[in-house]
């Protein structure tokens, strides 16, 4: 029930944000609480001649959020992402429209923000990341490292919100232009400017070069875009591949367990990231912990009921891709577990946490038949699933239960690796033959669990339904809503598709160009319209360095969701999604610059991806799990091949489907 009290808001209404600002006068403001149809107004007024405005509220909170809109007329609209709580005051301005587009692409359509409460509380923490609604400033998040000038994201907000400043001062014909490059590819012109920098987000690749021209019309936010210097005798890429937008987090809550390798990332009921974390960063030793994020990207600090990362214990060492929850809440971590410092026991275990994150599992975790574990995957039972990758086994705890494990013995050199759980309680099981594909014959499998009797007794057994031996270095599968799997294949830079009955649909190649992105495919994600991510390693090679990072966003099987005139597997975004610099090289949280103090500089915030996972706000994090230098990985002087953190694409995909 929500609460009656009647609050009071102040606010301004202005254009411009970093040097200049001009205040808007005889602005109608209008503050609407969000739902899952039609929002509702909970107050209204007009700004004065300073711009100022001064509004009775309904209601001071809601369990969903609350936002503000500027109807300028003449098609400019200006909004504020105001939250869950209604603050002494807001400023509604141009960044602040960004932001809000952005972080609520998802949920947006005819300029109206409507969806589920939770879902548009993450969309809030990521737009409190982009700006600050109270001073319509851009955020600390983006000011400082490791975003700041370490990626372009910063100045693209400040180009965006000259593209609309444009749009205020009714500049000559920037409405209309800006209306026109914003109309989808298939679809009707946007009705508002708020509505047109909401469809930018959702096709950050449509018209990128025309609006980047539209942004230099005006400078009222700077450094932009625009200002971007040459990088080691390099060109400036000031124009973007796409307008993506994205916030790289990189603070695991306590710098004894750093981020080193983060390879994979399981969301809870809360929306908290519990992120497996491989290497201690700086040296070539197995980490003893994982870490856990708010949904914001901010490390969990253990306030009112939750997790405090980093987290150790349970027999965590050198978590690989393997991490997922089970329907009680529980974490489950595979790892991989070699050993290089004093005490390690390099055999590889899973581990059990709590939900608060407490381990359940012994200081060796649980064996149960694993040998250096890489996924896991919980089925409807809590039947945990692992892939066993040294002994080549798909391994089974019935009801999370170690001790009545049982499995399916492949045979030698498959390099089992990872699992993916169908609606009907079937697994997809991907063999890789080995880390770069050279040990052993790659496979797809599908696998059910039976029940039979001998002697009088009940017991489960693993069935292999089918083997497919196909493709290179097999890692991640996903599976669709429609019952299609989809594998990564790093040793070809192949996509594989698959019908539920097993039958090979088509490959996606990325080829020697490496059509939309994909090289080396490493993670699959699937999005609620079904439509498929992809995360890219880079080739897998010595004396390789992966500066031209990616995720590939592929046209999915369902021709009911995926983009009109395009096929399984076409990529929709033409080159992926990247992520610039725009100059400063790449600092680990400590400050310390990525290959050390003494190592060369990197300029390539987006590195070797091991997998890609869509938050329920529509937010694609990306998980760098090695540094672009593949040779970091066979220097030990130089340290470890360990990435440095998450990368997270702010409002670009469409929000999974939730599961019965």
């Amino acid at each position: 029930m929500r609460a009656m009290t009647q609050s009071y808001l102040n606010g301004i209404v202005q254009s411009g944000g970093t040097a200049i600002t001009v205040p808007l006068a005889n602005v109608p403001v209008t503050v609407y609480e969000a739902t899952s149809g039609d929002p509702l107004a909970v107050g209204s007024g007009q700004t004065d001649a300073t711009g100022n405005f001064s509004l009775g509220i309904a209601r001071a909170a809601t369990s969903s959020i609350f936002y503000a809109v500027a109807s300028l007329g003449n098609q400019v609209e200006l909004v504020t992402i105001i939250g869950r709580a209604i603050p002494p005051s807001i400023t509604i301005n141009e960044l602040t429209t960004v932001a809000a587009a952005y972080a609520m692409a998802q949920f947006t359509a005819n300029g109206v923000i409507a969806g589920d409460a939770f879902a548009l509380r993450i969309a809030a923490g990521m737009n409190d990341n982009l700006v600050v609604p109270e001073t319509g400033a851009s955020s600390e998040v983006l000011l400082a490292p490791p975003n700041a000038d370490q990626t372009n994201s910063l100045r693209s907000t400040r180009s965006l919100a000259n593209l609309l400043a444009a749009c205020v001062e009714n500049y000559p014909e920037a409405i209309s232009t800006l209306l026109a490059l914003a109309t989808p590819p298939v679809g009707l012109p946007p009705a508002n400017t708020f509505q047109a920098l909401v469809n930018i987000a959702r096709y950050p690749w449509n018209n990128v070069p025309e609006i980047y021209q539209q942004t230099l019309l005006v400078d009222l936010y700077s450094p932009s875009l625009d200002s971007i210097p040459a990088v080691d005798n390099n060109p400036p890429q000031r124009i973007p591949t796409a307008w993506t937008i994205a916030v790289k987090v990189n603070d695991s809550g306590g710098d004894y367990i750093p981020f080193g390798g983060p390879a994979n990332v399981a969301f809870d009921q809360n929306g908290y990231a519990w992120v497996a974390n491989n290497v201690f960063q700086g040296t070539p030793n197995s980490t003893r912990g994982i870490i856990v994020l708010k949904p914001n990207g901010k490390p969990a600090d253990g306030k009112n009921g939750t997790p405090m990362s980093p987290i150790t214990g349970g027999g965590i060492l050198g978590p690989g891709f393997g991490i997922c929850i089970d329907t009680r809440g529980m974490i489950w971590v595979g790892n991989f577990g070699w050993g290089n410092a004093p005490g390690d026991i390099p055999d590889g275990s899973v581990t059990q946490l709590s939900p608060l994150g407490q381990p359940i599992s012994g200081p060796q975790g649980f064996k149960g038949g694993t040998h250096q574990v890489q996924a896991v995957a919980s089925d409807q039972e809590n039947n945990i699933w692992c892939a066993s990758y040294l002994n080549n086994r798909v391994v089974v705890f019935p009801n999370g239960d170690p001790t009545r494990a049982f499995w399916f013995q492949e045979e030698e050199n498959r390099g089992t690796f990872g699992v993916a759980i169908a609606e009907d309680g079937s697994a997809w099981i991907t063999n890789s033959g080995g880390l770069s594909g050279r040990n052993g014959q790659a496979s797809v499998c599908k696998y059910v669990i039976e029940n039979i009797v001998e002697d009088g007794t009940d017991t489960r057994k693993l069935k292999q339904v089918f083997r497919h031996n196909i493709g290179n270095a097999l890692k991640g599968v996903s599976v669709d809503s429609l019952g299609n799997a989809w594998v990564a294949s790093g040793g070809d830079d192949s996509v594989y598709f698959f019908s539920p009955d097993g039958e090979q649909v088509v490959p996606i190649s990325g080829g020697e160009d490496h059509i939309g992105g994909i090289d080396s495919p490493w993670g699959v994600a699937v999005d609620g319209d079904d439509n498929i991510w992809v995360a890219n390693f880079g080739p897998i090679k010595i004396n390789t360095v992966y500066t031209t990072a990616a995720v590939s966003y592929l046209a999915g099987a369902n021709p009911n969701t995926r983009p009109a005139g395009l096929n399984t597997g076409d990529p929709i975004a033409p080159n992926g999604y990247t992520l610039p610099t725009a100059g400063e090289q790449v600092l680990l949280h400590s400050g310390i610059p990525l290959y050390g103090p003494n190592g060369d500089p990197c300029y390539n915030p987006l590195m070797r991806m091991t997998n890609v996972v869509i938050d329920q706000a529509g937010n694609l994090w990306a998980i760098n799990n090695w540094k672009p230098n593949f040779n970091t990985d066979f220097e030990p002087a130089k340290g470890n091949p360990g990435g440095d953190g998450i990368v997270i694409f702010v409002g670009v995909a469409r929000p999974p489907k939730q599961k019965s």
